[in-house]
């Protein structure tokens, strides 16, 4: 998770520059669809061969989707600031999870309701202004 978490703020620092944002996006998605699909028809040492069509809908949900997510975050990310970009960030989890209870019926459990609470109210402290200093 900490790489990832590294990977994605190199990821969005690059992008954060980028002249056109949905190029950028759909550059990036285009050729990790093509590692992914390469790796894939590689073959061993790999997980067991996938049919054409889950091939397809992986390529589509992991490139297509993620492109278009990403392409919607670079048009943002320049009119926020950066420590509120880097915030937000944090609630992507949260809303995965939400996203799997309400469209694929995935339990909601105590542990979540507790994380999401956690991690929300961690969001929400930092958001909140700095008290003036003598106070």
């Amino acid at each position: 998770m900490a790489l990832a978490g590294i990977g994605w703020g190199i990821y969005s620092l690059a992008g954060r520059g980028a002249q056109d944002a949905l190029m950028s996006a759909s550059a990036t998605m285009i050729l990790a669809a093509a590692v992914g699909v390469a790796l894939q028809l590689a073959g061993p040492g790999l997980p067991a061969r996938v049919s054409p069509g889950a091939l397809g809908l992986a390529v589509i949900s992991g490139a297509v989707t993620s492109g278009l997510g990403y392409a919607l975050w670079y048009s943002v990310l320049p009119r926020i600031p950066g420590s509120v970009a880097a915030v937000a960030q944090l609630t992507v989890p949260v809303l995965a999870m939400a996203g799997g209870m309400v469209l694929l019926g995935e339990a909601l459990t105590l542990r979540f309701v507790l994380a999401a609470l956690l991690v929300l109210g961690g969001v929400a402290l930092s958001l909140r202004p700095p008290r003036p200093a003598g106070r």
